[in-house]
């Protein structure tokens, strides 16, 4: 497929994309693509740094005549969400993406693409290698381990940047022009408990198993309505627990903080005799949830299975706090920005619950674009946790990016939109969290904007990016540095 996806326009932005795509780099495994994004700034005979936590800086001089123009900053992080279907066998540690194209769009088998940030990163390589590119003094920064806690942002260091603008290219809609982003925090619950080792005589052991749902992005795809695995599961196995006798042995639902969780299993066991009703109940709550999720989440599969019987049972009290605090946690969209209508202010995503050798997991993030919303919200699932008796962390804080609407670059950009395109790009705040915040707070100077092409539900499967807006996108850089 190398040649189908290397061919494809502009050639020097898809080329270094598959390249990408061919180095394994879930977040937390950077050292193969921050040697390779090194060894090419080299190559090119360009300064290339990095820092103390990881981070890539490779600086391009200025176009003669250019020399004295603002710096610009081209921003891209180098990791992606390891996210795949369950019925494809793919290491990501070890395992190249497996890319192909389909009409306007570049996908990936059965795994998550990595367009989210591959695609950004692509396009700050292109740049310091384009010999025809016109622009003042440049510099790329590839962050790492963005997805999951923000590392090579939060550890970035001031004085290593020399930008005066930075242009981060991590956005996923085209003629969006993004001016602030919402902060965010982890709500970590535990609850360690010694397991019991008594399964009541008579009892059968039911594997039930909830798959099919789109999850997505819990910051880009959070106002969609889609289903959480985790939220679906636990309604059933409350009237599992309470009205059929069921008790709770194991369940796994969700694997990331920040996608929202397409599919969870449970192993309970339940009397004999209530066997054939739990059957029904299953029945039912498929039915019920394929009508709540009409039109949304068209695939989802609920069902239930006979299965070996387990050796120990969750102890009922630590069960019933467990079920009764994950059905009244918030989920989903809290709050709505007022000055940016249809922008999603608060939410909450329930990304994971898991349990293994006498302890349970539940892992929550939290975003909010203001600062006291996000400390209620953390607050308000401390407390319910804290009732159930769980031990609760909140961890990895950090700061939306408040927007500037009187900006430089925000005017430049605009009118250089309307140039190119003939209309009016829109300007945004964005739910997710992006860099800019963070960097922000090392570089207050720096006069920032976010913008990418059009891409598809980053974090799941079915992740796409757009090769007609790549081209676009890739246009509108080239023009935006020109003219800065």
């Amino acid at each position: 497929m190398s040649a189908e996806i290397k061919s494809l326009s502009p050639e020097l932005v898809w080329g270094y994309f598959y390249d990408l795509t061919q180095i394994p780099r879930p977040t937390g495994h950077m050292d193969a693509v921050t040697r390779y994004v090194a060894e090419t700034g080299q190559r090119l005979g360009l300064e290339t740094l990095r820092d103390e936590v990881g981070n890539v800086l490779i600086r391009k001089p200025a176009t003669p005549g250019m020399e004295n123009h603002k710096t610009v900053t081209l921003q891209a992080h180098l990791d992606m969400v390891a996210q795949k279907n369950a019925s494809v066998n793919h290491n990501f540690l070890t395992d190249p993406i497996d890319a192909y194209v389909d009409g306007d769009w570049v996908k990936a088998r059965g795994t998550t693409l990595g367009a989210d940030n591959g695609i950004g990163a692509s396009f700050a390589l292109a740049a310091l290698t384009d010999k025809t590119l016109k622009h003042g003094p440049l510099e790329a920064l590839f962050t790492i381990n963005e997805e999951e806690g923000m590392d090579g942002a939060v550890d970035l260091k001031p004085g290593f940047l020399k930008g005066d603008i930075l242009l981060n290219c991590d956005s996923e809609e085209e003629g969006q022009l993004f001016v602030g982003c919402a902060g965010g925090a982890d709500v970590n619950v535990t609850f360690q408990f010694k397991e019991d080792t008594y399964v009541p005589e008579g009892d059968k052991a039911v594997k039930v198993t909830l798959t099919g749902l789109k999850g997505g992005h819990s910051g880009v795809d959070i106002h969609l309505g889609r289903a959480n695995a985790n939220k679906l599961m636990f309604r059933f196995l409350k009237e599992a627990v309470c009205d059929y006798g069921a008790r709770l042995s194991s369940v796994e639902g969700g694997n990331l903080h920040n996608a929202i969780p397409r599919e969870a299993v449970a192993v309970i066991t339940i009397p004999g005799d209530n066997v054939e009703a739990l059957w029904e109940l299953v029945s039912d709550y498929q039915d019920m949830f394929q009508e709540e999720y009409k039109g949304i989440e068209e695939n989802l599969s609920f069902s239930a299975e006979m299965t070996e019987l387990p050796d120990t049972l969750i102890p009922e009290e630590i069960q019933d706090d467990l079920i009764n605090a994950i059905e009244g946690c918030q989920n989903g969209v809290i709050s709505m920005l007022h000055d940016f209508p249809g922008t999603v202010e608060s939410s909450t995503n329930l990304s994971v619950v898991r349990t293994s050798n006498e302890l349970i997991e539940v892992q929550m993030l939290v975003r909010s674009s203001s600062e006291s919303r996000k400390d209620a919200v953390c607050s308000s699932l401390e407390s319910i946790f804290a009732l159930a008796g769980g031990k609760v962390e909140i961890a990895n804080s950090y700061n939306g990016w408040q927007p500037d609407i009187n900006s430089p670059i925000l005017h430049l950009m605009k009118e250089t939109y309307q140039k190119l395109f003939g209309k009016e790009p829109a300007v945004k705040v964005m739910h997710a969290g992006l860099e800019c915040g963070i960097i922000q707070g090392a570089y207050p100077n720096m006069d920032m904007i976010s913008i990418g092409p059009d891409l598809q539900h980053p974090h799941s499967p079915d992740e796409r990016v757009s090769i007609s807006s790549v081209s676009r996108t890739w246009e509108y850089i080239k023009t935006v540095l020109e003219n800065i």
